[in-house]
């Protein structure tokens, strides 16, 4: 059950950001075998100049087209984050025009009783999920 936080500049379409959405999706099902319906996804419309993500020393600038995706989830293998870092860059380019170098991705990880689906309880450790 990944939890996924979207960051972007506003300016883009309903359209635009449901296909963000959706391709996003995709990739997290295909990497991580999660089921389709497992989907949490929070998008943040930021205004221009709100979102700085300067070079590090890789030797490239962004455009402010560029997003931030956060990915909150259980333990995965790296051979899993590497597929899913991919899958984004590959189908975000395809799907939305999104130029990979203005993708940044980043992975916290978390254990069962960090987790509320909701009622104050924690359905991991009690066995519902």
């Amino acid at each position: 059950m990944p939890l996924i936080r979207i960051d972007i500049t506003e300016g883009r379409s309903d359209a635009a950001i449901k296909t963000l959405m959706d391709t996003v999706q995709d990739c997290v099902v295909e990497a991580f075998k999660v089921p389709v319906k497992d989907r949490y996804q929070i998008i943040t419309e930021h205004k221009p100049g709100r979102i700085i993500l300067e070079d590090t020393g890789l030797g490239f600038e962004r455009t402010d087209q560029a997003i931030v995706i956060q990915v909150f989830t259980s333990p995965r293998t790296t051979v899993n984050k590497t597929k899913f870092y991919k899958l984004l860059a590959d189908n975000l380019k395809e799907q939305c025009g999104l130029n990979p170098k203005d993708l940044m991705v980043s992975v916290m990880t978390n254990t069962d009783v960090d987790w509320s689906f909701g009622f104050g309880s924690t359905q991991y450790l009690s066995g519902e999920l």
